[in-house]
């Protein structure tokens, strides 16, 4: 933990969920004060693991956030909310003592988990997968949040064999990368390792924020729900934040297969029933456009008089010509001002193998005219 000051609770929980694409923090909180104040209503569409979200939330303004993906959204809404931490060990406990009963459903699961897993450890997770209810109570879902956390990455600092953190390896892949080089997933009692790994995360409390809210599905059919909800306690959004998917780019739930597995997805990097449609938005130019057309608009419609649109994207012709279109189409009366971001160090993608060179990103910053 160097490099980088953990000394409140704050910090301890902003960079809760390894996630492929996401918002540095210290942009998110500067974005945030330079276009907002304390009080005002921020909205996130497009929120991943809610970096921007939570920046506003412990900045003093109410913000909601929009993510389809279940892993993003869970890190996101543990973020607002982590439950009380004797309440998650309780859990944990409840979870680990149901272990035992899992062993036969465990060894049914296909070779890649018994690589990837020592025996305890399964179990462990099988029980868990089996148990929390992650979507609608705080404490399995801040349980499951935090072992999605330490599900997979560095070897004896997860749950794991060797693997990355931030997305899942292909199983066939993995499996073959361990058997070459003799990794044996590490022996270790997942209970006392959950319980080191809170203890860290609650020394400094929790962040004690209050009135912003994660909403888990497609933003094009919560918004108008959303938007009905501001409406009716007569507020407006003063800042649009976000950064739409970028065109092409990457897979969001093949990369995070493993955590979608332990919320109760398939044991395949296979695709989830109902995924196809959504990936497809990001891989059909007619369909991408007409997914950020739909969202921008629904964000315009609640939008203040003296509302500021910051949107981040990526800088690859197609990416940032359907971003420019949409929010020109969205916000006819706002003037659009583009800040270039080129890449000044190696990007995740390179990270895993791409050697490609990346366009970089561009913020777009709408005002009105």
């Amino acid at each position: 933990m160097t490099g980088k000051s953990y000394g409140d609770a704050v910090r301890r929980w902003e960079g809760v969920g390894p996630y492929y694409a996401m918002f540095p923090t210290a942009f998110a909180d500067e974005v945030v004060r330079a276009y907002s104040k304390p009080g005002d209503v921020v909205l996130d569409p497009f929120a991943g693991r809610g970096t921007g979200v939570f920046s506003a939330a412990w900045q003093g303004r109410q913000a909601f956030g929009v993510e389809i993906n279940p892993v993003g959204w869970i890190f996101a809404r543990t973020k607002l909310e982590p439950a009380e931490y004797r309440s998650v060990v309780g859990r944990l406990e409840y979870v680990s003592a149901l272990a035992n009963d899992c062993e036969r459903e465990a060894e049914e699961l296909p070779e890649f988990f018994h690589r990837c897993f020592s025996a305890p450890v399964l179990h462990f997770l099988v029980a868990a997968r089996r148990t929390l209810d992650w979507r609608d109570d705080v404490v399995d879902s801040t349980a499951m949040a935090m072992l999605l956390v330490y599900l997979h990455g560095k070897r004896g600092a997860s749950l794991s064999n060797q693997m990355r953190q931030t997305k899942a390896m292909a199983p066939d892949y993995a499996v073959r990368w361990w058997k070459e080089r003799d990794l044996d997933p590490p022996e270790l009692d997942p209970l006392s390792f959950m319980k080191s790994r809170l203890s860290w995360r609650y020394a400094k409390g929790r962040p004690g924020l209050t009135g912003s809210r994660m909403l888990l599905g497609d933003a094009t059919e919560v918004l108008p729900e959303l938007g009905e909800l501001l409406r009716k306690e007569r507020k407006q959004v003063r800042l649009l934040f976000t950064s739409p998917p970028y065109f092409a780019l990457t897979n969001y739930h093949y990369d995070q297969w493993l955590r979608l597995w332990l919320m109760g997805g398939p044991p395949s990097a296979q695709r989830l029933p109902g995924a196809h449609k959504v990936r497809g938005k990001f891989e059909n130019p007619k369909a991408y456009r007409e997914l950020l057309l739909s969202v921008f608009s629904a964000c315009a419609e609640r939008l203040s008089k003296d509302g500021v649109a910051y949107v981040r994207t990526g800088a690859a012709s197609l990416t940032l010509d359907a971003t420019r279109e949409a929010l020109h189409t969205a916000l006819p009366r706002f003037a659009m001002r583009e800040v270039r971001r080129p890449y000044t160090k190696a990007t995740q993608t390179s990270l895993f193998g791409d050697s490609s060179k990346k366009a970089g990103e561009v913020d777009l910053v709408l005002t009105r005219l």
